[in-house]
């Protein structure tokens, strides 16, 4: 696995791949940028700029999930939540066939290796509370106000 760490708006991203794909990427308060990105990450690496610049929107990349059955569905499930939207932990529950699942999706959900390339900063509470975030309810905050950014009302 060849790793590589890059700068972001929220700190710095840890990315971890192959030629399989990407199977990680962490968020970390510190760390030493890398000098040289391995040709496996220089892509992921380009979009994660851009979307921090907020020129892309959608992630077209090759993963490499690695996890359970059920945490690969739950994943997959949160790669359909468009940019700019949210859903909660129970619809999500719901989307995948079964509302009583609500913890075991919570759970997967907060176990996704692939920070913002698979969106779990988009799944909220039922009530609209920003719950659980691995990253930090100040991060999930921050990435939900970047994708939907509030309309400047007109006073005239």
């Amino acid at each position: 696995m060849k790793k590589a760490k890059i700068e972001t708006p929220l700190g710095i991203a840890e990315l971890t791949g192959d030629s399989d794909g990407l199977s990680s990427v962490k968020v970390l308060d510190e760390g030493i940028i890398s000098a040289e990105i391995p040709s496996e990450l220089k892509e992921t690496a380009l979009q994660l700029e851009a979307y921090f610049k907020g020129t892309l929107q959608n992630f077209d990349l090759k993963l490499n999930l690695q996890g359970t059955d059920f945490q690969k569905k739950v994943w997959k499930k949160l790669l359909e939540i468009p940019y700019g939207s949210t859903t909660s932990y129970l619809q999500l529950s719901r989307d995948l066939g079964d509302e009583k699942a609500i913890r075991a999706v919570a759970s997967a959900n907060g176990k996704n290796p692939l920070w913002i390339i698979v969106p779990c900063h988009r799944v909220i509470g039922s009530d609209g509370s920003l719950t659980g975030y691995a990253g930090g309810l100040h991060r999930k905050k921050w990435l939900l106000d970047m994708e939907n950014p509030p309309v400047q009302q007109s006073l005239f």
